[in-house]
């Protein structure tokens, strides 16, 4: 098995609302694998989104520690965490999140002009990324060319483009027809598979069971199972 992406162990996090003190997370312990395409499943406010937040940086845990390779991001400060994300981490969400004045192509694009790509690499890079999900040929249009496929597409051409370590897909397939989705997860789990990249998935789809090769079930902020069912093995539960 090749080495985690990114590593939890013991994490915990609580929000406080109208004085009400909640735990979202309670001792998560996980790895997600370079190379596979992991979903994370369970019913609405279970603790998916903010394990996902607190993964990739966005969020610190209460306890506990997260670690990519050595690197402890919960020690790290909000502009080095930023940092980390630029550099290792790509994001696909639910709403696409494309500006409304730019072609695909500069869409792919703007991550690597915020690394401080050559232009010239950044294109090509860009053109590559576009030609991967299958949308070389529109690559001029805009946001309101394109269907939500297309747009969804856009949006992992994007995130894959910076070759990260890691790509975090929140909900990727929730508004997209039957059709769009299954193209959507077969691109994630060819790009878990071509590039070593480990794909961690939020989602309440379970049409996407059959494609993962790990599933994470949480259950009341804490990891229920962790099963491959291509195996149908429960490493956990």
């Amino acid at each position: 098995m090749q080495r985690p992406a990114i590593r939890a162990e013991g994490v915990g996090k609580s929000f406080t609302i109208q004085n009400i003190r909640t735990r979202a997370l309670i001792d998560v312990s996980v790895d997600i694998i370079r190379g596979e395409f992991t979903l994370m499943i369970g019913p609405s406010g279970c603790g998916k989104s903010t394990l996902l937040a607190i993964l990739s940086g966005m969020t610190p845990p209460d306890q506990g520690a997260v670690y990519a390779g050595k690197i402890n991001l919960a020690e790290l400060s909000d502009d080095q965490r930023d940092l980390f994300r630029l550099k290792h981490c790509g994001f696909i969400f639910q709403g696409f999140n494309l500006f409304p004045g730019l072609s695909a192509l500069e869409q792919v694009q703007v991550p690597l002009d915020y690394m401080g790509v050559p232009e010239e690499e950044a294109r090509e890079r860009a053109r590559f990324a576009l030609e991967h999900v299958g949308l070389s040929r529109r690559q001029h249009l805009r946001p309101s060319e394109m269907s939500g496929g297309e747009k969804q597409r856009v949006a992992i051409a994007r995130a894959v483009v910076k070759r990260p370590a890691i790509l975090f897909a929140d909900e990727p397939t929730s508004a997209l027809d039957t059709e769009n989705g299954q193209n959507i997860v077969a691109i994630l789990r060819e790009t878990a598979r071509e590039t070593g990249t480990a794909v961690l998935c939020v989602s309440h789809d379970l049409r996407l069971l059959k494609s993962a090769d790990r599933v994470l079930q949480m259950e009341d902020g804490r990891l229920l199972r962790d099963m491959r069912p291509r195996s149908s093995t429960a490493l956990t539960g």
